[in-house]
């Protein structure tokens, strides 16, 4: 398989319709397992994913939506829910084994704990997106939720809250819209 950068970022786009073509689940777990190689801070990897593919999921989804989501989730395939652990420092022994007292950096500091868990979730939604691209995926990651409903609806009893939502399929270019405009690098960057 050869992955080019169009195809990552030159001419990806932000999909808002879908072709009615199924995603198949083993290609999920692919996604996840490219994904799971990016790094993190201390490999603390908090991001945890609901893939919300059938109907009885959806519609459980749907309502905890702003209207202008719902009927673009409602076509996707797959609307991947991106969250964070916040207990996400219980799997350091795991995941971070040269440092056994990896835990302790955490342990009783919630604000610590949220700004690291919203910062690398939100970087390995980022490598989700790029591994979902890589895989021939198209993407509509979305804001535009109420996120203590997602939160009762999918993490209910556990230490998960959701960080954003991706649309995932085929998706259908007739609905694209014309490509937005983006910041120079003047704009966006010096260099010091």
């Amino acid at each position: 398989m050869q992955i080019t950068t169009e195809q990552l970022f030159d001419n990806a786009r932000t999909h808002n319709a879908w072709q009615d073509r199924p995603v198949p689940d083993a290609l999920l777990h692919r996604l996840y397992d490219w994904m799971k190689w990016g790094p993190t801070s201390a490999n603390c990897s908090p991001a945890r994913i609901v893939f919300v593919t059938s109907p009885e999921a959806k519609a459980r989804l749907l309502p905890c939506l702003s209207e202008g989501n719902r009927a673009k989730t409602a076509a996707a395939p797959v609307t991947a829910i991106i969250g964070m652990d916040l207990a996400f420092y219980e799997k350091l022994p795991q995941l971070f084994p040269h440092n056994p007292q990896a835990r302790t950096w955490f342990e009783g500091q919630p604000e610590v704990i949220q700004a690291t868990a919203l910062r690398n979730a939100s970087l390995q939604g980022g490598y989700f997106i790029m591994a979902a691209r890589a895989l021939g995926l198209d993407c509509g990651p979305m804001s535009g939720f109420d996120a203590a409903a997602v939160d009762a609806v999918f993490w209910a009893g556990t230490t998960v809250r959701t960080n954003f939502l991706c649309n995932l399929g085929y998706g259908d270019p007739a609905g694209l819209f014309p490509r937005s405009p983006r910041l120079a690098f003047d704009e966006a960057c010096r260099i010091v």
